[in-house]
């Protein structure tokens, strides 16, 4: 089954979950929008890479797409809220090839939403009570909060070199970055908890820390990647807008110690603009000095790196796991993880 058949199939099943979970419409004409708004952002086309990691761990671990549902959609929703939130503090114009919700809306409603999505996640996690019992799906609200705190972490660190318009960012501080921001939040505590679902061994479940961490890094790297180089329409967010939100990406950490004295001035100059400042004439200046000292290419080096680790790990976790069909899935998902081009 390719990757796209495997996302769409596990994306409808949790999509089906959750919007059961989310209230559809309320006769107070104010909560009835508030209501629209919770469906806004799971209602747009998206891949549902959270969600698939979560099934397709557990079912590869003995587990059952029933029994993963609930944690499935707690993820997605948990993702959709934290979207909400970081495009506001990001100040991004699109997601998912739709205006923002802060710009449809505003931003008071918009932060409410993104609230109210929060406290829904609980709920439909907690929802496995019924089907898990008490002892795992405490296990699985720790883990929960444990990806709340990694990713708020991690979302403080690079909010806070923006507000100090901080450059001297090393390569490790943009990996730890990646660790607290990405990893838990992307892989790790989603394979964990279906893993956990799964009623998988403790060796097993840790094992996916370093797993989840490598593949976390490869991920965003090529997040930042794309930001730059993939079609606009396929990706769902404006192109290059991490230059213009100011994010300090591995590219641009290679860019700033390669460059001369002068093109160093030159760039921070133009990266220390507010976003409204800067202009599409800014914008490529920084990119074609990314070409010309092959800061590209060094991320696409480095990605292959964290990828390769990956892939070994995910081999000595999973290479006796129960469910080989589900295995098989999982690793052409991981692929396209690393190698995707939207």
């Amino acid at each position: 089954m390719h990757v796209d058949q495997i996302l769409t199939a596990n994306k409808r099943a949790v999509d089906n979950y959750v919007f059961k979970a989310l209230p559809p419409k309320h006769r107070t004409r104010e909560i009835n929008l508030l209501y629209g708004m919770l469906r806004d952002y799971p209602s747009r086309p998206s891949k549902g890479l959270r969600s698939s990691l979560c099934i397709l761990t557990c079912q590869a671990l003995g587990g059952s797409l029933q029994q993963v549902l609930p944690t499935a959609g707690a993820l997605e929703l948990f993702h959709n809220w934290i979207l909400i939130h970081d495009d506001i503090e990001d100040a991004s114009e699109m997601r998912r090839g739709k205006p923002v919700l802060h710009m449809k809306y505003n931003v008071p409603l918009a932060i409410n939403t993104g609230d109210a999505l929060h406290g829904r996640t609980w709920g439909v996690l907690l929802e496995n009570e019924e089907i898990l019992g008490s002892e795992r799906t405490l296990r699985l609200a720790k883990e929960f909060l444990k990806m709340t705190n990694e990713t708020t972490e991690g979302q403080h660190i690079e909010l806070s070199w923006i507000n100090q318009n901080r450059w001297d960012i090393k390569e490790q501080d943009y990996y730890l970055l990646c660790e607290k921001k990405t990893s838990w939040y992307t892989c790790i505590i989603p394979c964990r908890m279906g893993a956990i679902v799964a009623d998988a061994d403790e060796k097993t479940i840790e094992a996916l820390v370093p797993f989840g961490l490598n593949l976390g890094i490869a991920f965003q790297i090529t997040d930042d990647l794309l930001n730059l180089t993939a079609d606009e329409k396929k990706y769902g967010k404006e192109g290059a807008g991490d230059i213009s939100e100011g994010k300090r990406t591995l590219m641009l950490i290679k860019l700033l110690n390669s460059c001369t004295a002068e093109e160093k001035r030159r760039l921070l100059e133009i990266l220390g603009k507010p976003r409204e400042d800067k202009t599409s004439k800014d914008i490529q200046t920084v990119l074609n000095m990314m070409k010309k000292y092959a800061a590209l290419d060094y991320a696409k080096k480095k990605a292959s790196e964290f990828a390769s680790k990956a892939r070994k790990q995910y081999y000595s976790i999973f290479r006796k796991a129960p469910n080989k069909e589900a295995a098989s899935k999982l690793s052409h998902l991981i692929s396209f993880m690393i190698d995707r081009d939207w």
